[in-house]
This record gives structure tokens, sequence and C-alpha cells, in this order.
């Protein structure tokens, strides 16, 4: 099975939720520390050079890949990849499950804001604390949306591809 993480930059939420699935980060409903967050792979690293890239962020403890991919506004990659992954299962016949999650709906403005201070604007003394802020504020929906995108992951559907938009994680 194959996990892939998505939203606008790519770098924030769903480097945090990439962490949870991977258990990188603590298993629980508290409050994540700044230092936690900062040190989460590619939390605020990516630039947009990487947008529209699957990042590989590890084997989860039964196996499965973890990825992560920043899609700007394009409300098209995902299902592009859906289009794409479904032709090559039916060419090649191979059954891998391939569940798309995306995280934006967890986004606070304070993360909105600080993403666009750090990443768009490369003024980190506002934009880092503001995202620390913004991913102290979703953490809990970012754990909630992860440890619901793998029991999806683990039921049996109909298809082999799963696209979830999470809204009710908003």
């Amino acid at each position: 099975m194959i996990y892939i993480y998505n939203d606008y930059g790519g770098t924030h939420t769903t480097s945090l939720a990439a962490a949870y699935h991977l258990k990188q980060l603590p298993q629980s409903e508290r409050k994540l520390t700044k230092e936690e967050i900062l040190n989460v792979n590619y939390f605020n690293k990516l630039t947009k050079e990487d947008f529209g890239k699957l990042i590989f962020h590890g084997n989860d403890e039964e196996g499965h890949l973890v990825y992560t991919i920043g899609r700007k506004r394009n409300k098209y990659v995902v299902p592009a990849l859906k289009e794409m992954s479904l032709l090559l299962q039916e060419k090649f016949k191979f059954e891998e499950k391939i569940v798309f999650s995306n995280t934006s709906p967890t986004v606070p403005f304070a993360m909105s804001m600080g993403g666009l201070f750090s990443r768009g604007l490369k003024i980190d003394f506002i934009g880092v604390p503001l995202l620390v802020i913004g991913a102290k504020q979703c953490c809990d929906n970012i754990y909630r949306l992860v440890e619901n995108t793998k029991e999806i992951g683990r039921t049996n559907y109909k298809e082999n591809i799963i696209v979830l938009e999470n809204e009710m994680y908003k």
C-alpha cells in the first residue's frame, strides 16, 4: 500500500501527517512542542522547485510507503495521479492500493500566513513563529486525519485508488 498526503505546499501539514503516520511524533492528543514541530523532516524546508514532486518519508510499521506532495492550487494534480495509477494498474496488472489524503482542511490561518512569510517571502523571523502556532493549533486534527487515513487504507474497497478530501477536519 502507498499513502500520499497532499496539500498546497507539501511542507507543513503533509510533513506533520507523514511524521504522525510513521510514529516519529508522539501518538497522543497533546500539543506538540516547538522543537518537535521544527524537527519534523521536510517541515518548512521544501521550496517551489519541490512542488509536484513525490517526497518519500519512509515505510510505516506495516511496511507501507508514505509520501507527500505539494500541489499548489492545482485541483487536477490528484485526479491526474489517480488516473495515471489506474492506467498503470490496468496495464501492468498490479493490485497496489494507493490512498491520497488531503491535509489542506486542517490548515489554520496562522499556518497559511506563516507559510506565506517563510516560504513565499523568505521572512522566517515572522513566518516560523506563525507556523509553530499554526502547527500547535492543528496537530490534533492532523493526528485524527492520519488515524482515519490508515483505517480507510486497511478497509477493503472495490477500488484500489482512494482519494480522501477530509473536509470533516476543517
